[in-house]
C-alpha cells in the first residue's frame, strides 16, 4: 500500500526504543524524514543512525516545560517542522493501591504521560495548521478504557489521553490536521522486558513463564496468548498518518490482541 507519506517531516517523541523506534523505522522505510526525540540521549542517537540519513536524534526531557520549548525551537533552526507527530513517550509510573500512590507518583505518571503529549503538540499543532495539514498519533493504553488497580496512575493519564485527543481532533480537524490515539497491550518492549523480569525474579523463573503466567492470570482475554511486537503497533499508526486516513479523526484504534474484553472505545 502506498501511504503518500515521501517527502514528509515525522517527529516521534519515545523514538529511542519500542513502539517510538519501530514507528520511525516503518514511517521511514514509507519516504519520511524522521525526526527522534528521546529522554536517553545516547540510546536515541544510535536508533537515529541505525535508520540511515534521513533519520536525525535530539534528546529532550519532555516532563520539562523548558526543554519542550527548547526541542521546538531546535527543530525549527535546524530540520524541517514537521507534518506528522506521533507521541510514544511515556512510563508505567509507581503501582500499588490506588490510594496508597502519593502525591509525588501521580504527579510523575501525568506529568511524562500526559503533559509530555500537550506541550509538545502546543508547539507542532498550530504551525501544520498553518500549513493546512497534519497528522498527529497519541500513544494511549489498554489501561485507558480496561484500567487495573494496581497501575492507577498510569490508567488515569492515558485515560486522559483518550479524552484530550478527542477535544483536540474537534478544533484540528477543519485546519487540516487530523488527530487519533493508538490504544497497544502488553507489547514487547523495553518497558515490559523490565515489568517480565521484576516477575521471574519474584517467582523464581524465566523470562518467557513470568510472560506465561502474566497472560494466564492477568490478561485472560489476550485471545493470541503472546506479548504484542512494536512493529505491529507501528504499522497501524503509519496507517492513521497516511493520506488513506484522511477520515479518520478523533478515533482510538486498540492493537491489543483481543485483551480488552469490552466492545466500547
Amino acid at each position: 500500500m502506498e501511504f503518500g507519506l515521501k517527502g514528509k517531516t515525522a517527529l516521534i517523541t519515545g523514538g529511542a526504543s519500542g513502539i517510538g523506534r519501530e514507528t520511525a523505522k516503518f514511517l521511514r522505510d514509507e519516504g519520511a524524514n524522521v525526526i527522534l526525540v528521546d529522554l536517553k540521549g545516547d540510546k536515541v542517537a544510535e536508533a537515529a543512525e541505525a535508520l540511515g540519513d534521513r533519520a536525525h536524534a535530539l534528546q529532550a526531557d519532555l516532563s520539562d516545560t523548558e526543554q519542550a520549548n527548547g526541542l521546538v525551537q531546535t527543530v525549527e533552526e535546524r530540520f524541517e517542522m514537521p507534518d506528522i507527530v506521533v507521541c510514544a513517550a511515556g512510563v508505567t509510573g509507581a503501582k500499588g493501591h490506588p490510594l496508597e500512590m502519593t502525591d509525588a507518583d501521580w504527579h510523575e505518571a501525568w506529568n511524562t504521560d500526559f503533559m509530555s503529549v500537550v506541550r509538545t503538540l502546543r508547539g507542532f499543532v498550530p504551525r501544520m495548521e498553518k500549513r493546512g495539514w497534519g497528522r498527529v498519533v497519541m500513544v494511549a493504553s489498554e489501561n485507558a478504557v480496561q484500567p487495573y488497580a494496581d497501575e492507577a496512575v498510569y490508567n488515569v493519564a492515558k485515560a486522559g489521553l483518550l479524552n484530550f485527543a478527542k477535544a483536540l481532533s474537534r478544533v484540528t480537524a477543519p485546519n487540516g490536521v487530523l488527530v487519533n490515539t493508538v490504544s497497544p497491550a502488553f507489547i514487547e518492549t523495553p518497558m515490559t522486558d523490565g515489568m517480565m523480569d521484576q516477575r521471574a525474579e519474584q517467582m523464581g523463573t524465566s523470562r518467557d513463564e513470568a510472560v506465561k503466567t502474566f497472560l494466564d492470570e492477568e490478561r485472560p482475554y489476550l485471545e493470541l496468548k503472546r506479548r504484542g511486537k512494536p512493529e505491529e503497533v507501528a504499522a497501524t499508526i503509519a496507517f492513521l498518518c497516511s493520506q488513506q486516513a484522511s477520515f479518520v479523526v478523533g478515533a482510538n484504534y486498540r492493537v491489543d490482541g483481543g485483551s480488552v474484553a469490552t466492545m466500547a472505545v
